[in-house]
């Protein structure tokens, strides 16, 4: 218990300093105020249901019929309520105010309707829903930091250190354009709803937690959240907008030529020059610097291999998917996605270390990870042109560099297996006449 407290308290914490400055520098409000009026006011596209249906692992079929009834009820009033009323809303802003209702309400009842163990795993089961919930306003509000604290990007550096491994997102680009609208709608549906798979693969693993009365060790939102949290930090250490930004057209109206270095993408790759840190809008958010599409969507591969044959297909295929559209709509350079891997590993295998005891196996994996992603991230900054000028002796490293961490997280998570003790095999003893 006091262990729960204190990690509520950080989180608490955390979450009041990240509303102080998003409004200090973004001018905006911040994630628990963005959070708060989504109880009244129309909801932004986000994972309402997804967090909804995370929380209700730990109620009973009869309890789940419930919560999801008054959920979409509370939404059906709001619905009308709105139209009554003539409130215009925003597309794809229709519903989740139940969802959120719904999920309060379990607090409440936890609070004053269940005690010991009952009360401690229902509300285990309330954050872990409204985590999901609100990671999404966290992660709106980082975003939005970034792009208000960081006024020049360094994505000269990385796209001339991207020229080692051919420059992907420019022929990726290229692919896409060529698929026609078809394609590029069907990975846009992908690239958007990454937290749909994220849902599918944790609800799997937690599919006992309503029998059993507890939740497993470890699970993969644990490691959606990690990633979430720690990713944003590298962000303002790194700052970099992408190739659609840097060197296209921009997306969705933000950036646009006037800010690019110049407008390339994806048919010319950028020549091969002394890079420079250059300026950029205050609207655009500096996340590429690692791919977090990349890290989540390979922690969902990882997360999924224990599951049945089409959960294993469908892991997979969201990892390719994900990977073509970073590259494809210009999101990312190559070496983003390199890095993206490197840090969900790394994050993965801290996870794991810290269920089973930090013993020396689980430290040096770690370690290794920790530097390898700070080795790729150095060479970006401070040896692009060489990674330029010779990509048939950087190009390889990169990825061999990944790799060697694939190889490392797979060896030694497969020594963590516990092993089947032989069967005893015994003479067979003579009969007595």
């Amino acid at each position: 218990m006091i262990l729960w407290a204190t990690a509520g308290a950080v989180a608490i914490g955390f979450l009041i300093a990240l509303e102080i400055i998003a409004r200090r520098y973004g001018g905006e409000p911040g994630p628990v105020t963005n959070q708060a009026r989504e109880l009244i006011f129309a909801p932004k596209p986000g994972p309402l249901y997804g967090g909804l249906a995370l929380m209700m692992v730990v109620l009973t079929w009869r309890q789940r019929f419930i919560a999801a009834g008054a959920a979409i009820g509370i939404d059906a009033v709001f619905i009308l309520a709105r139209w009554a009323l003539d409130v215009r809303v925003p597309e794809g802003h229709f519903f989740g105010n139940g969802a959120l209702w719904a999920m309060s309400g379990c607090a409440i009842f936890a609070i004053t309707r269940r005690t010991g163990q009952e009360r401690t795993l229902l509300l285990k089961g309330v954050g872990l829903g409204l985590l999901l919930v609100t990671g999404r306003k966290i992660g709106d509000s980082w975003l939005l930091i970034t792009a208000k604290t960081r006024p020049t990007v360094l994505d000269p550096y990385v796209a001339t250190a991207d020229h080692a491994l051919g420059n992907p997102s420019w022929l990726a680009g290229r692919i896409l354009n060529a698929t026609g609208p078809i394609g590029s709608h069907v990975l846009g549906l992908i690239y958007a709803q990454l937290a749909v798979a994220a849902i599918a693969v944790a609800l799997y693993q937690l599919r006992n937690v309503a029998a059993e009365r507890r939740f497993p060790r470890h699970h993969l939102v644990r490691t959606f959240l990690v990633i979430g949290l720690l990713g944003p930090a590298i962000y303002m250490i790194f700052p970099v907008v992408g190739p659609v930004f840097a060197y296209g057209p921009g997306a969705s109206g933000t950036g646009g030529v006037q800010w690019a270095v110049t407008n390339l993408w994806p048919h010319t790759p950028p020549p091969i020059t002394a890079p420079h840190p250059v300026p950029y809008d205050g609207l655009t958010p500096r996340n590429c610097m690692p791919s977090l599409h990349t890290a989540w969507a390979t922690a969902i591969f990882i997360h999924s291999r224990k599951g049945p044959r089409l959960l294993r297909y469908a892991g997979t295929f969201w990892l390719a998917a994900t990977l073509s559209a970073t590259l494809g709509f210009g999101y990312h350079y190559g070496v983003d996605l390199v890095a993206g891997v490197v840090f969900s590993l790394t994050i993965e295998a801290a996870l794991r270390t810290l269920d089973r005891g930090w013993d020396r196996s689980g430290i040096q994996l770690v370690a290794y990870g920790t530097a390898v992603f700070a080795a790729l991230l150095t060479s970006y900054r401070w040896l692009p042109t060489q990674m330029a000028t010779h990509p048939w002796v950087f190009g390889p490293l990169v990825i061999l560099s990944m790799v060697s961490v694939i190889y490392g997280y797979l060896r030694t998570t497969k020594s963590w297996k516990p092993k089947a003790a032989p069967a005893l095999h015994t003479e067979p003893q003579p009969e007595l006449v």
